[in-house]
């Protein structure tokens, strides 16, 4: 009986000396997530049995990254193969298929690795199935020998005679693997080749020595891109991008510029959505249906309900909730608000710790004092109220429903429901006092002149 579970290790030890960075290659991010969760998640997509990461010494971050999948650590860095043997103390006699995939290439797609593994589970019983790939600069890439009974060999580049180099099809370093064969392969690998390491490849010419056939799939060069370098952790950043706003215009999202709009990996969009250009994304938002998110805004940690408008130049931090058909203008700052219903907020204001009842209305340059140097203390406005332009509210404090506050007022008490309230000093008016200021000035710097 053929054995139709999977486990998958994942090659994650590398330092990624060219990103030149501390930070490990595989936590730099993609769309606001760590690569290696981007590759995670897919591997979850595939619903293996067991899952092992290999790392490097140090990386107690990315294991953070990786959990609850089953880590172990590579401390001698001696090529990938040596890094998959470091894999069987985790999975020890394990005999279904095995999926070696890499922490640097977080393009893969779930339903390539499943027609990987399919090939691997067909009817010629194949000990290693390899994913190629044509690329259009084949460059380094190992290549893949094949001939009428599928692949012959896997020949790594500085290894690679003058003809080989010349072979399109190159190696992606992704395999499906025989569990009931890796071991005992994996356990002949010698380092006896221009890198002195243990390449993983050589299984393929191994398994052909024991009679065994091997074969590939063909795979997409996009999904394969590794990433190296800050240049590509940018293409790949690119490459994520076309597919989130691909995916929010399938379902429904109007993108007016869709090469501006900057998506994270977990923003949700609903149906109806229009975002205008330059817009960014960071984790952890969600937009309902029906919302206009016009041009410039930043959001982050927000939600957003049906029917509302925002920006444009607004700002949505964390903890911002704003209700259905409110709006959020230019200039605004929103964070650890609530905005309810049909409330306004629509000039260069600053509401943060808050709360502003359903139809109230903030009007221009109104902040919320919500720091003493401190706490962070709370202001609640209540529905139906008017605050005028440029009010400075000193938290803590509460403005009641339908109360009105007069412009430039500085509140530091509450203001009782449907209360008018202005705090400001008196004006005060001086007949001719311009006149005489002017006429004083333009003496004083005559007399200046003079001096020069």
């Amino acid at each position: 009986m053929a054995d139709n579970s999977l486990a998958v290790i994942v090659l994650a030890a590398g330092m990624g000396t060219r990103m030149k960075s501390a930070l490990p290659k595989v936590m730099h991010p993609l769309a606001g997530r760590p690569m290696i969760a981007h590759l995670m998640g897919t591997v979850n997509e595939l619903g293996p049995d067991r899952v092992v990461v290999v790392l490097g010494p140090d990386m107690e971050d990315v294991a953070r990254a990786v959990a609850p999948a089953q880590t172990v650590v590579q401390s001698d860095r001696l090529g990938t193969g040596h890094a998959v043997m470091r894999a069987r103390e985790a999975l020890g006699d394990f005999a279904g298929d095995v999926l070696v995939l890499y922490g640097d290439t977080p393009l893969l797609t779930s339903a390539t690795l499943e027609r990987l593994v399919a090939e691997r589970r067909g009817p010629a019983d194949p000990a290693v199935v390899v994913l190629g790939f044509k690329p259009e600069a084949p460059n380094h890439y190992g290549r893949l020998v094949v001939g009428g009974e599928g692949l012959k060999a896997i020949v790594e580049w500085k290894d690679a005679t003058p003809e080989q180099r010349n072979i399109p099809l190159c190696n992606s370093g992704v395999m499906a693997i025989d569990g009931r064969r890796l071991w005992r392969l994996g356990g002949r690998l010698t380092n006896e080749n221009a890198k002195g390491e243990y390449y993983l490849t050589d299984l393929v010419a191994l398994a052909r020595a024991d009679g065994a056939s091997c074969g590939f799939v063909l795979g997409e060069s996009d999904e394969l891109a590794g990433v190296n370098s800050r240049a590509e952790l940018a293409m790949a950043e690119a490459a994520v991008q076309r597919r989130l706003r691909g995916r929010a215009m399938e379902g429904g999202v109007t993108l007016i510029a869709p090469d501006t709009v900057w998506l994270a990996w977990d923003t949700v969009l609903g149906r109806d959505v229009v975002v205008w250009p330059h817009v960014v994304f960071g984790p952890g938002v969600t937009i309902g249906d029906g919302v206009t998110i016009k041009g410039f805004c930043h959001l982050e940690g927000c939600e957003v309900a049906e029917g509302a408008e925002i920006g444009p130049f607004a700002r949505l931090r964390p903890g911002a909730k704003i209700g259905a058909s409110a709006h959020i203008g230019n200039f605004v700052e929103i964070k650890k608000a609530t905005i309810e219903t049909r409330a306004k907020v629509n000039h260069l204001s600053y509401v943060g710790d808050a709360r502003v009842g359903e139809g109230a209305n903030i009007g221009a340059g109104t902040i919320t004092c919500n720091y003493d140097g401190f706490q962070k203390l709370f202001t609640d406005i209540g529905a139906g109220a008017f605050i005028g332009s440029n009010t400075a509210l000193v938290a803590p404090v509460t403005v009641g429903d339908g109360a009105v506050v007069g412009a430039g007022s500085v509140l530091t008490r509450d203001v009782a429901a449907d209360a008018l309230a202005v705090a400001r000093g008196t004006q005060t008016e001086i007949k001719g006092g311009g006149e005489r200021f002017r006429t004083a000035k333009r003496a004083a710097k005559a007399a200046a002149e003079k001096k020069r």
